[in-house]
């Protein structure tokens, strides 16, 4: 029987891939200056300084996973919504806030998932 594809696509990176990548990774750094404000804030809005080893440290990982991503590895594509669902429960369990950036990252990236990643997941390792 002859494989069926949905998808006609090839594994090059088209405009759509690389702005959805683009959009991911910007949401992920205004996170990443949301923490830094807080940083350097933690004195006077008393927050335990072992706090920003975590939240950095999950950023880190959220740009690593991005990068796999780009570089089709699976591992990027799970990693990150789990890296940013806990970045987001972090602050609201530890500060009290409500993340907007990652609120629109999630939802960047059901949307990248269904128009970027899905017909090229084939390419993925």
């Amino acid at each position: 029987m002859e494989e069926y594809s949905y998808f006609d696509e090839d594994p090059k990176k088209g405009w759509g891939f690389i702005l959805a990548f683009a959009a991911l990774l910007l949401f992920t750094v205004m996170g990443f200056g949301i923490d830094l404000d807080e940083y350097l804030q933690h004195e006077y809005l008393n927050i335990p300084r072992w706090y920003f080893f975590v939240i950095f440290g999950i950023d880190a990982l959220m740009v690593i996973s991005l990068v796999l991503m780009f570089f089709y590895r699976k591992i990027g594509i799970f990693s990150f919504p789990a890296l940013l669902i806990m970045h987001f429960f972090m602050h609201s369990y530890y500060l009290s806030t409500f993340l907007y950036t990652d609120v629109t990252n999630l939802f960047l990236f059901t949307g990248f998932g269904m128009l970027a990643i899905i017909p090229k997941w084939k390419f993925f390792r």
